[in-house]
């Protein structure tokens, strides 16, 4: 995250306080430097302090006279070119400067920014281009700043396979992608170093990147069991479905089959593909498993694998799933007949009670569309503090899709209720109700309700939501 411009003239004050620098700011981190080069520009102190202002003869001390590293670092910020431009010539001694001569590589002044650069070609080694490359990357989105860009290439050109694995591991994601973007175009990394790459870094960008080039090499055995295997057993759903895919140009497509019943839609999707263009039927398959009669270790996807590809006639196969014993799979069986438009209220009812959250979750949104045909006093007994706070969350969320009375009179419960999410729902349920046309025959209670919560309005939108309702003042 990008520092504000006042944490940077904090530590400018600091550092004009003799504050150690790294005491002052956090070293790593480039918004830190970015923010101080920023905030010494900015600090209106600094103009009072020893350090010349140009029109001197020489804008820092002559001769033997050495700057401590805090002061120094103020010199590379200054406003004044001079100042900045003789910093940078007596930075060569300073290694825990070369963040700020990274920043004076683009500096907007011609002599500071080529002084900058021939500094930085002549320090800058392998282990160091590395550490700075978060801070490279960042500047180098900047007018002039694709010079520090290209000092890392060439740092990466002379690097070993194992000085590379640490821009490969950076925690940063932006060097991530850099870092492969070039292996990739230079062909540096094998295909199952690719591999393991997609299935085990946590960016999607990397993950495609990686998955694409490892698949664009495959043409032997060797490369298919080296490649396809990790990505088929990658934990995120983009390098298997990449893996997946890549199984019909590898010539098999039977091991597409169990992927059909995998968690992610994106990879069920990619292996229907797969198995249509074998010659397969995936919908004979779902049907298949989810009547099976071992049914305990039925695939929750391949539950809602039926309802992605089957039709309305399935919902009859996945109404027995309602009381199967995982809550995975009644949960993905209430999704599956919703998918199906066949999720029948009275039958979904009882699920409302159901000790899964998982499960409830589904179950009401399965019952919204229904949500005014459902009995107000049976959702209101679920809205009690004695019942689990799933099924409470999901009665409340029903009743507020009632509208009307029915929906005022459950926030206005909940206005005190001990917990704190449901609580700020009921709030802004409140808030937001308006009385319908038909309002009027219960204008007493409404008006009860509304004086209940007059503490979230001011007198003159309770006055109107009385009027609307045609409660007297």
């Amino acid at each position: 995250m990008q520092k504000k411009t006042g944490d940077g003239t904090v530590a400018a004050a600091r550092l004009v306080g003799g504050a150690p620098l790294r005491t002052t700011i956090d070293v790593a981190d480039p918004s830190d430097w970015l923010a101080l080069d920023t905030g010494v520009r900015e600090a209106n102190r600094y103009r009072s302090q020893s350090l010349p202002e140009r029109g001197h003869s020489t804008p820092l001390p002559v001769g033997p006279t050495r700057l401590d590293e805090s002061r120094l670092a103020l010199a590379l910020c200054h406003r004044d070119g001079w100042i900045r431009q003789e910093a940078v010539h007596r930075s060569a001694g300073y290694p825990g400067l070369l963040p700020l001569i990274v920043i004076r590589c683009t500096d907007w002044v011609g002599p500071v920014r080529e002084r900058a650069r021939l500094l930085l070609r002549e320090v800058l080694d392998v282990d160091s281009a590395f550490a700075l490359a978060p801070l490279i990357l960042r500047v180098g989105d900047r007018d002039r700043g694709a010079f520090g860009v290209e000092v890392l290439e060439e740092a990466m050109r002379r690097a070993s396979h194992g000085q590379l694995t640490v821009l490969f591991a950076a925690p940063d994601r932006t060097v991530r992608r850099f870092a492969y973007r070039w292996a990739v175009g230079s062909r540096l990394l094998r295909p199952a170093e690719l591999a393991r790459a997609a299935a085990q870094d946590e960016d999607t960008v990397v993950q495609n990147l990686c998955a694409t080039a490892a698949l664009s090499t495959l043409s032997d055995e060797e490369a298919h069991e080296h490649v396809l295997a990790p990505l088929l057993t990658a934990r995120n759903p983009r390098t298997r479905s990449a893996g997946v895919t890549a199984l019909r140009r590898a010539g098999r497509s039977e091991q597409a089959v169990p992927f059909l019943g995998d968690r992610s839609a994106l990879v069920r999707a990619c292996a229907r593909y797969v198995v249509r263009q074998h010659g397969g039927d995936p919908a004979a398959w779902y049907r298949q498993r989810c009547t099976a009669p071992d049914d305990a270790e039925l695939p929750p996807g391949a539950v809602i694998g039926l309802a992605e590809c089957g039709d309305r006639a399935d919902a009859g196969l996945l109404r027995p799933l309602l009381a199967h014993p995982a809550a995975v799979v009644r949960a993905r069986a209430v999704a599956g007949l919703r998918a199906l438009d066949s999720a029948d209220a009275e039958q979904l009812r009882p699920l409302l009670d159901d000790p899964a959250a998982g499960v409830v979750r589904e179950t009401a949104v399965a019952l919204l569309p229904s949500a005014k045909d459902l009995p107000a006093d049976w959702l209101m007994e679920r809205t009690g503090s004695e019942r689990p706070r799933h099924v409470r969350l999901a009665a409340f969320r029903l009743l507020d899709a009632r509208d009307g009375v029915a929906a005022l009179r459950a926030a206005v419960g909940l206005l005190e209720d001990p917990d704190v999410k449901l609580r700020t729902w009921a709030e802004q349920a409140v808030r937001r109700w308006h009385p319908p046309a038909d309002v009027r025959r219960c204008g007493a209670e409404v008006g009860e309700l509304l004086d209940r919560s007059r503490h979230l309005f001011s007198d003159r939108v309770l006055r109107q939501r009385k009027r609307e309702a045609g409660v007297g003042s």
